[in-house]
């Protein structure tokens, strides 16, 4: 299972969350994204952005920071409030939100009652009616009043950033947990409610083993998260400059982060839970694992996905907008941002207009990561056919006619695969995480 071809894995890609990626996003007419809410039909998904964290760990790119401060907080909630106000009165009143995601950073590195109150004016402002929601937590800051906040909300989906059971390991990137302080979350959440709970782990970690991956494998399997997200760590301390705390020469070298996956990958399916593209897991009778095998899997910022909506609403700073002909970010900048609320103004300056070429190859690149097959028009496929060759010669993808398939071999070549479609790929140089 998985040969391994360092020559095929040398350059590094995007992780094809949006198409065209964040690396191409440039400056935007400020009166797009209001536009595009404005022209918005049917089903609507938001995601909203808490910028903070009570303790920020080393390895983490994330638009976050410490939450220490009370005033800087309540400056950064109150515009978020302007913000979903100004998104809500743009929103034509015959779409629907069906499902709203709170990311960040960390959501419950806010008070419980504040979480709460950002619940109550989404749903009065949105008219959303039972919406499907879900969270990204640190169990080093739950607690029992925020499991009974959780269950209020009536959230049934939660996912926490766990990383690694390793003692070792977890000291070398700046997040100790120990296990009981997951497992009392674990009980915590599934008493609020919690029906689909993911643990996020990595591997390529500082100081980790091969047997320090499995021990993390099987001790989420017995915790039984139905969902898990295992990614390989990306060291690049020139773009995130907290990463410099982490001794690089305790890093695993690319053979062996190939291997992790690999493993990874037996570990997980050896026990039950269903591959989801090539980083993803499910157990079988969960929504994420159903739509797969149903041919219904999306992939959007957050991942691979069984939201149908063509439309996500991001709101928060950096949080990132997605419509069918736009892609528009947030302000990064936390003062700016909420300067540019109080106003009542939507702060996206960055991002990308979607051309009818971009919109063609986004929903390939889509169909390939997530069923792992696409059919490709006779220009396209002359275009990649050069770069495509070895891959097909090792047996890692398969053409029939028009149709690419990547074969179960090929699994970790996907996103190197999937950037040959990718035309900002043929004119740029930008630095990526590895594909492994």
């Amino acid at each position: 299972m998985w040969p391994y071809h360092p020559e095929l894995l040398a350059v590094p890609v995007p992780r094809y969350t949006s198409y065209p990626t964040a690396a191409d996003f440039g400056e935007l007419d400020p009166h797009a994204l209001p536009r595009a809410i404005e022209q918005a039909t049917g089903d609507i998904s938001l995601y909203v952005h808490i910028p903070f964290c009570e303790e920020i760990c080393f390895y983490c790119g994330c638009n976050t920071s410490r939450s220490g401060k009370k005033a800087r907080v309540e400056s950064y909630l109150a515009a978020l409030h302007d913000e979903i106000e100004t998104v809500a009165s743009l929103l034509p009143q015959e779409t629907r939100v069906r499902r709203i995601a709170f990311g960040g950073g960390s959501p419950n590195a806010i008070l419980p009652a504040q979480f709460l109150h950002l619940v109550e004016t989404l749903e009065r402002r949105f008219a959303a009616e039972r919406p499907l929601y879900s969270i990204e937590l640190d169990p080093r800051t739950m607690s029992a009043e925020w499991a009974g906040a959780i269950g209020t909300a009536g959230i049934t989906r939660a996912s926490m950033g766990v990383q690694t059971f390793s003692p070792e390991c977890q000291k070398a990137i700046g997040r100790v947990q120990d296990d009981a302080m997951i497992a009392r979350s674990v009980d915590w959440l599934r008493d609020a409610g919690v029906t689909s709970l993911n643990f996020d782990l990595m591997y390529g970690l500082p100081h980790q083993s091969l047997g320090d991956l499995a021990d993390s494998i099987e001790m989420t399997r017995r915790m039984g998260a139905d969902r898990i997200a295992l990614f390989g760590y990306a060291h690049v301390p020139h773009f995130v400059p907290r990463q410099r705390v982490i001794d690089a020469s305790a890093l695993p070298g690319a053979a062996t982060r190939f291997t992790m996956a690999r493993e990874g990958f037996a570990a997980l399916t050896g026990a039950g839970y269903q591959a989801i593209g090539f980083d993803h897991f499910a157990l079988p009778g969960d929504a994420l694992a159903i739509a797969a095998r149903e041919g219904t899997l999306r992939r959007n910022f957050q991942g691979f996905t069984e939201d149908p909506s063509d439309i996500l609403i991001g709101m928060g700073a950096s949080a990132i907008s997605g419509f069918p002909g736009l892609i528009a970010q947030n302000e990064k900048n936390a003062g700016r941002y909420r300067m540019l609320t109080s106003q009542g103004r939507l702060t996206a300056g960055h991002g990308i207009v979607r051309s009818a070429d971009d919109r063609m190859r986004a929903a390939l690149i889509e169909e390939l990561l997530c069923t792992g097959s696409t059919t490709l028009s006779p220009c396209l496929l002359a275009r990649i056919e050069r770069r495509l060759a070895p891959f097909i010669a090792h047996d890692l993808a398969t053409r029939d006619g028009m149709k690419l398939a990547i074969s179960g071999d090929g699994l970790p070549y996907a996103r190197i695969i999937a950037s040959f479609l990718d035309r900002y790929r043929e004119e740029t140089t930008k630095v990526f995480s590895a594909a492994i």
